[in-house]
């Protein structure tokens, strides 16, 4: 699947509204990105953006990036250290399991809101906000 259909089957709003909303619980940052190229290695490509993005700079390192690669159908949840040594390997496998019967059946945004609020449910259990949060990072949907 070509990235612009893809980005053309999101509402855009729900998934940003869940980002804001996930990250009004805690200091922890969450992004989206969709990459129009073929992808073989979803997990280094992921990491290779979450870098390039300037994600490891986030002050507590406890960013999540939530990568799919549509051309290709495949998808990669990469989170910074701190957040990947509270949660451990387990954890991101299962919310893996959980978003693939949502892309299989085209349910894009479904999976993309999925995602974010159970990511941001660890992230808020973990990183509690510390005063008002602070956004360090765009909410946008990214893309390269």
């Amino acid at each position: 699947m070509h990235h612009r259909h893809f980005l053309a089957q999101i509402d855009e709003k729900s998934v940003l509204a869940a980002i804001r909303q996930a990250e009004e619980r805690t200091s922890g940052q969450i992004r989206v990105f969709v990459s129009h190229h073929q992808v073989t290695e979803p997990m280094e490509a992921a990491q290779r953006h979450f870098q390039r993005l300037g994600m490891t700079k986030t002050k507590q390192r406890n960013a999540i990036l939530i990568f799919v690669a549509p051309k290709s159908q495949t998808f990669s949840i990469f989170g910074d250290v701190a957040i990947d040594q509270k949660c451990g390997a387990e954890f991101w496998q299962a919310l893996r399991s959980e978003l693939i019967p949502h892309f299989k059946s085209g349910q894009f945004t479904a999976a993309l809101v999925h995602a974010i609020s159970k990511a941001g449910g660890v992230l808020a259990e973990h990183f509690p906000p510390q005063g008002k949060p602070i956004n360090e990072l765009p909410d946008s949907i990214a893309g390269d």
